[in-house]
């Protein structure tokens, strides 16, 4: 399958903005819009807690996976992922196989910061959510660095300064 340089893939950790920044550039750039987590809820008719209750991360896994193949298809979109989207190969190869990969780096005191105020993110479910986002930054931040091949830094940024400064990186890309 040819790369197509017209989708924009944001990934990164949770917290780090992708829905609300992939969203808002969309709308900028006339593009379409989608979100693999409110994909897969639209196709299962439930939340992802719920998914990850009655399936456990690894069911969540294979219908995000999906969800990822399916968004692939479309041409001309701003795709947000969900952060662990890039525990599978496979995935990452489709994310860099299809478009311009684009890192929402954050820092673990930003992500508990944005997360704390939420409580529809399983994996942080537990009594220390910052023990969690730095383990999940262990494993999951090697693998954003390496399909990214544009990193924003998103710490004390207004999603109108990540979304121009995404476009500015694309732009010179």
């Amino acid at each position: 399958m040819a790369k197509n340089i017209n989708n924009i893939l944001l990934i990164g950790p949770m917290g780090s903005g992708k829905t609300s920044v992939a969203k808002l550039l969309a709308n900028n750039l006339d593009k379409k819009f989608l979100d693999t987590d409110e994909e897969v809820m639209k196709k299962t008719g439930v939340d992802i807690a719920y998914i990850f209750d009655m399936e456990g991360e690894e069911g969540f896994r294979k219908r995000e996976c999906l969800a990822l193949k399916e968004c692939l298809n479309d041409n001309n979109t701003v795709l947000s992922t969900g952060g662990g989207i890039v525990l599978y190969k496979e995935n990452r190869d489709l994310l860099q196989d299809r478009g311009t990969v684009v890192y929402l780096q954050t820092s673990i005191r930003s992500q508990v910061e944005r997360t704390a105020s939420t409580n529809n993110r399983p994996l942080l479910q537990n009594k220390d959510p910052e023990e969690t986002l730095k383990k999940l930054m262990l494993t999951r931040g090697p693998l954003y660095k390496e399909i990214a091949e544009i990193t924003i830094m998103t710490d004390n940024k207004s999603l109108q300064e990540m979304s121009e400064e995404i476009q500015r990186a694309i732009n010179e890309h």
